[in-house]
């Protein structure tokens, strides 16, 4: 089979595809031919971890992990010994990034419980747009006490264009809470036509300093020092990021419990992310069987050009999901 491949840290380019073996599924196990699969911020961040300690445990030379790609969605081939809710020609999906990613190949096997059926009706394409991304999306727009963006909340999203912002706008409009997104401004008719009441231009605009304070804040990839967040928030207002540069992740041990007991509103990274939740999952299936989410995907990459496609969302030219496809 070909698959995505790397043997060193780096960027997009040192991605190769190769022939490999075909997996067999072992007990426990299911293969699956797949059809498409997506880009994530996370396949960027494994090519080249920051802040860069991380490469002790990762792999201080080379990444132990050579495969590439978590959001995969395809057809179960074989079925390994034990596996009993899956069978022969079932469609799933799944986020591999808890099981060795791997997704971006024509074929992948990993443990049944990876995996969820997907819905007659729904697209295996679309399926492929939804495990890592748009769950993040709705994981972001709630604490892990259950507090939830809801009616009239006043949401900022900060990377609104990419691979999950177009899944917070929706889910936050669904809530019917007031948007305001935040994104290049050449790509401002796309965040107008995910449903966002405000379009900010990163480029021209300081969104740190509104003219009336947020209920929350959903930051996709921080570059902004906690700090300057403060008054960019009502009181007991939310602030959650997904990610950030490494000075900005190793900032978080001193900064995000400080901010916390000084100005009592929730400053930080996203702590409660569970990876493919399932009753997030089928939450979002719903959504998108109601019309109410629709994924947006920019464009399709071969698999012989699966750098390509890292290139081009790492470069940040994509207007949400880049897809990765097999012939």
């Amino acid at each position: 089979m070909r698959a995505a491949w790397r043997e060193r840290w780096g960027g997009p380019e040192v991605v190769e595809v190769r022939d490999l073996e075909k997996p067999a599924p072992g007990p426990g196990q299911i293969l699956v031919k797949l059809h498409a699969a997506s880009v994530n911020r996370v396949d960027l961040d494994s090519l080249i971890p920051e802040p860069r300690i991380l490469r002790l445990f990762l792999g201080p030379r080379r990444p132990r992990q050579k495969r590439v790609g978590v959001d995969a969605a395809g057809v179960v081939e074989a079925v390994g010994e034990g596996v009993t809710d899956l069978k022969v020609g079932d469609r799933v999906f799944a986020d591999l990034y808890p099981y060795g990613a791997g997704a971006f190949a024509e074929y992948v096997a990993a443990p049944a419980k990876a995996w969820l059926p997907i819905p007659e009706g729904i697209p295996l394409e679309t399926a492929a747009t939804l495990p890592h991304s748009a769950n993040l999306a709705i994981q972001g727009l709630r604490l892990g006490n259950g507090r939830t963006v809801g009616e009239g909340d006043r949401l900022l999203v900060v990377g609104a264009t990419g691979n999950v912002g177009p899944f917070v706008v929706q889910l936050a409009k669904a809530r019917g809470a007031h948007v305001t997104a935040v994104g290049n401004g050449d790509k401002a008719d796309f965040m107008r036509s995910l449903g966002a009441d405000e379009v900010i231009d990163y480029r021209t605009t300081d969104y740190t300093r509104p003219a009336q304070p947020y209920d929350w804040i959903v930051d996709v990839h921080a570059h902004q020092a906690l700090g300057g967040w403060r008054k960019a928030l009502k009181p007991r207002g939310v602030y959650q990021a997904m990610g950030g540069s490494g000075w900005w992740l190793l900032s978080l041990a001193v900064q995000q419990p400080a901010y916390k007991l000084a100005t009592r509103k929730t400053i930080g990274l996203m702590l409660s992310w569970r990876p493919f939740k399932q009753a997030d999952i089928e939450e979002l299936l719903r959504l998108v069987a109601a019309g109410t989410l629709e994924p947006r995907i920019d464009r399709r990459f071969p698999l012989e050009e699966a750098a390509d496609a890292l290139a081009w969302v790492d470069q940040g030219k994509a207007s949400g999901k880049v897809l990765i496809t097999f012939l």
